[in-house]
């Protein structure tokens, strides 16, 4: 299974970007696919995850309101749209896959992305 993320930038306070994630390779129980990002220094955080294609989402309470995650099951992709970005939304953005665990855990996560930056400027 191969995750290729995308669409990471440079973007002032208040704007927006969709990264998106294509998966490919063999079938796998796609229990949970999700967003994490890293900024420098700092650990791996959650930031949503959409359960079994669209049935449950959740967020991080710090992009609650403003980042929106969907999967689209005929492109096998998984997009996060994010607006209102802030500069604390500074990171490299990775998508990820689990088949089964905390969907909220980064260890519960087999398949990983290469991850994107997105910077966002003040």
């Amino acid at each position: 299974v191969q995750l290729q993320a995308s669409g990471g930038g440079k973007v002032q306070t208040g704007g927006s970007l969709t990264l998106s994630c294509a998966e490919s390779g063999r079938r796998f129980n796609k229990y949970a696919r999700a967003w994490f990002r890293q900024a420098p220094g700092k650990e791996r955080e959650f930031v949503a995850a959409d359960i079994w294609s669209g049935s449950s989402i959740y967020y991080a309470d710090s992009v609650k309101g403003r980042f929106t995650i969907s999967s689209d099951a005929a492109k096998n992709t998984v997009n996060l749209q994010m607006s209102s970005l802030k500069p604390e939304d500074t990171a490299v953005y990775y998508c990820a896959a689990a088949q089964r665990g905390d969907y909220s855990s980064a260890y519960s996560y087999e398949y990983w992305g290469q991850g994107t930056l997105v910077t966002v400027s003040s």
